[in-house]
């Protein structure tokens, strides 16, 4: 059971591909937004996925609350089940004690941010209490394998806080300059928090070179990211889902706890701005994309 933000779910994605890796065969479900578990089930991470926007689940979050028939008899016929949601007093885990025999393993539903290891490490360490000791952190996802993105940057100007975003003036720079200098293509990518933001950076960069990606289904998302050749966007969970397909990237970070934050993947390289994603200037991040999009370009050759 998880909730939370698109980045926390992907950040869990190891705990799923754990579970699969050492018990075989066994059914894993999700009780999570239909939306982000798309994502594991086309990945093959989980077999089927129950929304926990359920309103037959108010019961449950209720102390002595009214428990749905369906819903008893559903969590009645698993043996484990994992929480990683927000329930401080307890109520639903007594709710589901009245319906269920099984093993109750309890996460942390936000990782401790004083804590010197990564939120995905953290994350897997309720795995213990069923002997996995030595689980991969790195959340991975099923990606594609064409290529009709080839030499294309995606690009998310986006994030869920403003506050974790660089200045729309210093991204439309950006992308005038890159689309200026070469026929690289761009994938921009976004969604409602963009808003017309979207609109008014796409018409800087040129038709021939531009493909929206707006609002997509994530598991589409992911395969359309899969086929570019490099990422650059914030600190956000579109990010995450990047470096989980496997995509190198240039993350422009703020004050955000990198340590325990940031995409876990050794091919996605931080330009940390810590008193604030303004200090940065258009011409550190192109003068550091630059020559990575020469090292994406050339491993994908």
């Amino acid at each position: 059971m998880r909730g939370g933000a698109l980045g926390d779910f992907v950040l869990t994605l190891p705990v799923l591909a754990a579970l699969k890796r050492q018990f075989p065969g066994t059914m894993v479900e999700l009780l999570a937004y239909p939306q982000y578990a798309a994502i594991a089930l086309h990945s093959g991470l989980a077999d089927a996925v129950r929304s926990i926007e359920s309103r037959s689940l108010a019961g449950f979050f209720a102390r002595q609350g009214s428990l749905d028939p369906g819903l008893s008899g559903y969590f009645g016929q698993f043996h484990v089940i994992f929480s990683y949601l927000y329930d401080p007093d307890e109520i639903f885990r007594d709710n589901l004690s009245r319906v269920t025999q099984a093993q109750w393993v309890q996460g942390p539903h936000r990782p401790n941010e004083s804590s010197p290891r990564h939120a995905a490490e953290q994350l897997l360490g309720p795995l213990e209490k069923l002997g996995i000791f030595d689980a991969d952190p790195v959340p991975r996802i099923k990606s594609g394998n064409g290529d009709f993105q080839a030499r294309c940057l995606a690009v998310h100007p986006g994030s869920g806080s403003e506050k974790k975003n660089w200045p729309e003036a210093a991204w439309t720079d950006l992308l005038s300059k890159w689309t200026c200098r070469t026929d690289r293509s761009i994938l921009l990518v976004g969604g409602e928090a963009e808003g017309s933001r979207l609109d008014r950076l796409a018409s800087v960069v040129p038709p021939r070179q531009l493909k929206i990606a707006r609002s997509l289904p994530l598991e589409v998302l992911g395969q359309q990211l899969s086929e570019c050749s490099g990422f650059i966007g914030h600190d956000s969970g579109i990010s995450h889902l990047a470096a989980a397909c496997g995509l190198p990237g240039l993350v422009l970070w703020g004050p955000t706890q990198a340590l325990v934050w940031r995409p876990n993947s050794q091919r996605v390289e931080l330009l940390m701005a810590r008193a604030g994603l303004g200090e940065l200037s258009v011409s550190t991040v192109l003068g550091r994309l630059e020559p990575l999009w020469g090292e994406w370009t050339a491993s994908k050759a």
